[in-house]
C-alpha cells in the first residue's frame, strides 16, 4: 500500500475513534512509529487516567475538545514539559524512558498517569 494512502488510513482511523468512543479511547495506537493517544474528560477527571506506553517509543497526546478549563494547560513535570491545547488537534510528543509519569492540568486539579514499560 501507498505510504501516503497508509497516512490516509491512520488518519481517518483516529477520527473514528473519536465519533465511535466519543474521544476517550484509552487505547494507545501504534503507526509509522508513532504511539498516539487521545485523553478526555469525565467528572472533572482526566479519562483514560493511567495510559500504558511503550518505552523509547515516540508518544503523540492529544485532547478532546471535551476538555475543559485548566484541564487544556497539560504538564508532564517529570519530562519538564507544558502545553496549552487549543483544539482536539493540537498534541504534545515525546518520548518516554521506562518508568511511571505524571501528567496534570497547571493546577494539578486533575492528574493521570503514563507507564511507561
Amino acid at each position: 500500500m501507498d505510504k501516503k494512502v497508509m497516512i490516509g488510513v491512520g488518519a481517518l482511523s483516529l477520527v473514528a475513534m473519536f465519533f465511535v468512543f466519543g474521544g476517550a479511547t484509552g487505547n494507545v495506537v501504534l503507526e509509522d512509529g508513532v504511539q498516539t493517544v487521545v485523553i478526555d474528560m469525565k467528572n472533572w477527571r482526566y479519562y483514560p487516567s493511567v495510559v500504558n506506553v511503550e518505552k523509547d517509543v515516540p508518544v503523540r497526546i492529544y485532547l478532546t475538545d471535551n476538555v475543559r478549563g485548566c484541564y487544556r494547560d497539560l504538564i508532564l513535570p517529570e519530562m519538564g514539559m507544558k502545553k496549552y491545547f487549543v483544539s482536539s488537534k493540537d498534541y504534545i510528543e515525546v518520548t518516554f524512558p521506562e518508568g511511571t509519569y505524571t501528567f496534570a492540568c497547571s493546577m494539578y486539579m486533575g492528574q493521570g498517569k503514563i507507564i511507561a514499560g
